[in-house]
């Protein structure tokens, strides 16, 4: 059985949905394997993972806009307050994943046509983020 494990530090652009899959991808081609799984887990608790549509960009905007009705910054209720933006930060990453799974079929990511991997960070500010890549067969 071969394993494969990267580390892969990505800086995102405060609150906003990076797509990291060229970066996935190439990382799965380097792994050389060709039937398998890749596991990627976010080591993070205020910013997750998600697989999303990847062609029209409102649909990105409508999820950011929906998530920030249902969870609203500097709500009253909060008991944590690191910063308005933390403890929304930590519910929007219960509601998404810090992981996700993904088939390798033939060396490749086994994605829908549409679909794209992203980070999706929820704070405010510029962060770096650690992004474990697991490859196995």
């Amino acid at each position: 059985m071969t394993n494969y494990q990267k580390l892969l530090r990505i800086n995102t652009n405060g609150k906003s949905l990076r797509n990291i899959t060229s970066e996935i991808a190439a990382i799965v081609a380097d792994s050389k394997v060709d039937t398998g799984l890749c596991t990627l887990f976010l080591r993070h608790t205020s910013a997750s993972l998600i697989i999303q549509e990847n062609a029209d960009p409102d649909v990105l905007k409508d999820l950011a806009d929906f998530m920030a009705k249902i969870v609203p910054e500097s709500a009253s209720y909060f008991h944590y307050t690191e910063g308005p933006d933390d403890m929304p930060a930590h519910i929007r990453t219960v509601l998404t994943h810090t992981s996700e799974h993904i088939p390798i079929n033939r060396g490749q990511l086994v994605l829908g046509t549409w679909q794209g991997i992203y980070i999706w960070e929820h704070r405010q500010q510029n962060h770096y983020r650690e992004l474990v890549i697991h490859i196995s067969d």
